[in-house]
């Protein structure tokens, strides 16, 4: 079957593969599992929104506020349909970090009788897994509330245990909150299970798709979860944009975590009722242009086809595995093989330590993360003070992953290991 994904043609869209890095050599882009880069259509539609249509949406009657609404509005449709969403699920806000904060604010400012309410006794879920994005706001909402945090840990081979789901997602527990793609090892979590667990004891279940949804489909009907976040600077987007999407019925039920402008029914000077969602958690003038340079960005995505970038993916990630199974003293953490697992190659070069990895790759014009890619916990489980991260996108081919491993055996020859 051929390659349908063509990172030599997909990389014209992109300016910055023109640049030359230090060296002389060509940027080999190896990180955007920390941030994607931007092709030329998201810079297009943000400099054009900037250029013919800037207003504040949802606020004005003139003709530019009218066009900043369609735009807008027109954004949140494209996202909508890119994850099969309905339009009122779909909120806007800054980042995924922010979307995961507000579902745990919320929460925590829920009142006696409602779903969303903690006390102690009750118990949240997450897994070693977790980037900080995705711990940190539960952790502190189990401080905030007496409520129990648990977690599914991980097994040597960097997959989630799950034979203690009953045990764990038990009829005390509130909310489960489970990345899709592990930022670190790639590792796919299979979810059926624990979405069936979440729903049987009366949980709701929180999805972190920042790995995910940038590089497959991700249909949150057929899932079967209750909220997902995701950000769009992974997804080819701008910074300064992220997604919380939610069951209606349950978005209306939760308590506003930002207040102010235009997220109002009423007010009064003493009391105040909220807009239906999505407007309810879209307090102040949003990220209108990011908004739509994400638009954009997905359109950019379902046109080379998410099936067709997942498919690209997996074979360049067995590819890479392949290569490095060749390298000396060369240790890759995590799943060895594509079987559920992401485009993002985590490993160790024995007596070099990951920052210094990094830097000789930096030489040759590789751009990688290094240190603990915001999962210390699951760092101190595998007994590692970091690693280096290669991570995979549609611009990238078989020609990145040989000059990868061709700078790895540099930085060796170089510390003389």
């Amino acid at each position: 079957m051929p390659n349908l994904i063509l990172p030599f043609e997909i990389k014209k869209d992109f300016p910055i593969f023109s640049k030359i890095m230090r060296g002389g050599n060509r940027l080999v882009y190896l990180d955007s599992g920390a941030t994607s880069q931007k092709p030329r259509q998201v810079l297009d539609a943000e400099r054009d929104f900037y250029e013919l249509h800037n207003a504040a949406v949802h606020r004005g009657a003139h003709l530019l506020a009218e066009e900043a609404n369609e735009a807008y509005e027109g954004a949140r449709q494209v996202v909508a349909d890119f994850i099969n969403a309905d339009l009122s699920e779909l909120v806007f806000t800054k980042s995924a970090t922010e979307s995961l904060n507000a579902l745990s604010y919320s929460f925590g400012n829920s009142k006696p009788g409602s779903r969303f309410f903690l006390e102690p006794g009750d118990r949240i879920v997450v897994s070693e897994l977790e980037h900080h994005a995705n711990l940190i706001p539960w952790q502190q909402l189990a401080k905030r509330t007496g409520a129990e945090l648990v977690w599914f840990e991980v097994t040597p081979e960097g997959r989630l245990d799950q034979s203690k789901l009953e045990e764990l997602i038990n009829e005390k527990t509130k909310i489960v909150a489970i990345t899709h793609q592990s930022n670190v090892l790639g590792t796919i979590v299979p979810l059926e299970n624990i979405v069936a667990r979440t729903h049987e004891v009366g949980a709701v279940f929180v999805l972190d798709a920042c790995q995910s949804a940038p590089h497959f489909a991700i249909d949150v009907k057929a899932l079967d979860i209750d909220f997902l976040a995701f950000s769009g600077h992974k997804a080819l987007g701008p910074t300064g944009v992220g997604i919380l999407w939610g069951r209606t019925q349950y978005l209306n039920e939760m308590e506003p975590f930002l207040t102010g402008g235009s997220m109002i029914e009423s007010v009064t000077m003493t009391d105040s009722t909220w807009a239906q969602a999505p407007k309810k958690f879209e307090a102040g003038v949003p990220n209108m242009a990011q908004a739509i340079g994400l638009a954009a960005a997905l359109n950019y995505l379902t046109k080379l086809g998410m099936e067709n970038i997942a498919n690209h993916e997996r074979e360049l990630t067995k590819y890479a595995l392949t290569k490095f199974s060749e390298l000396r003293a060369v240790t890759v953490i995590g799943p060895k093989d594509v079987v559920d697992r992401g485009a993002v190659i985590s490993f160790t070069v024995d007596k070099i330590h990951p920052h210094d990895v990094g830097q000789v790759l930096d030489q040759y014009g590789i751009a990688v993360r290094t240190g603990h890619h915001c999962a210390w916990p699951l760092m101190k489980k595998l007994g590692l003070v970091g690693t280096t991260r290669a991570s995979f996108y549609i611009y990238n081919d078989e020609s990145d992953v040989d000059a990868l491993v061709d700078a790895i055996a540099g930085a060796q020859k170089y510390f003389k290991v």
